[in-house]
């Protein structure tokens, strides 16, 4: 059983770290290279950097923002945004990523998960999962394009779905919670941990 860790996440878009709270209302918070470091000063274990603009603009992750970072860090580092095929998780490996992080394009083709395990590994293919609360507070579904679409797809259906295809760590994010500061959705937590036996990343509220 891994020890808890402590693992900053960085939402970078157009090459600046910002913050928001439910994913809207994004604010500068500083270059990622900078917080990278100082992160690492502060004894985090491991670092997530993840381009939140590059899914809802159609592209790639910025390999630049990776290579940066990844000069600076001397932590295992996951990487997600954009990432649609193997070849993209290539590049961002390549770039100097740990893991891979994917979300939209896991939900639209959940074969992709089974594509990056076999090619890089479960240990390398993270699934990166925002949930929401649903509107009659009966569970979460899944959301995706940095939280533009609800999907309807369970949650906790979609976690056991996902660790069966492949996927070797979750990192779970409660839409509600983002950015409030009123703390982790436990109870979120609890039912992914029920679901699934691979390490969780909890986000979102702290």
């Amino acid at each position: 059983m891994l020890l808890p860790r402590l693992i900053p996440c960085l939402d970078v878009d157009a090459g600046r770290v910002v913050k928001g709270i439910r994913f809207q209302g994004l604010r500068d918070a500083g270059d990622p290279v900078e917080r990278a470091a100082a992160y690492a000063a502060q004894g985090a274990d491991e670092l997530v950097v993840l381009d939140v603009s590059a899914t809802p603009e159609g592209r790639g992750h910025a390999l630049q923002t990776v290579r940066a970072v990844r000069r600076v860090l001397p932590l295992p580092l996951t990487v997600g945004g954009g990432v649609r095929t193997p070849a993209d998780a290539e590049a961002l490996l390549e770039a100097g990523a740990d893991k891979v992080a994917v979300n939209t394009a896991a939900v639209t083709r959940p074969g992709l998960l089974e594509e990056l395990a076999a090619r890089f590994g479960r240990q390398c293919t993270v699934l990166a999962l925002d949930a929401a609360r649903r509107d009659d507070g009966d569970g979460w579904e899944v959301v995706v394009r940095s939280g533009r679409d609800r999907t309807g797809i369970d949650a906790v259906d979609w976690a056991r779905e996902a660790a069966g295809r492949g996927a070797g760590e979750i990192l779970l994010t409660s839409w509600d919670r983002d950015g409030t500061g009123s703390g982790y959705d436990t109870e979120l937590l609890a039912a992914i941990r029920a679901a699934v036996a691979v390490p969780i990343v909890a986000s979102g509220g702290a």
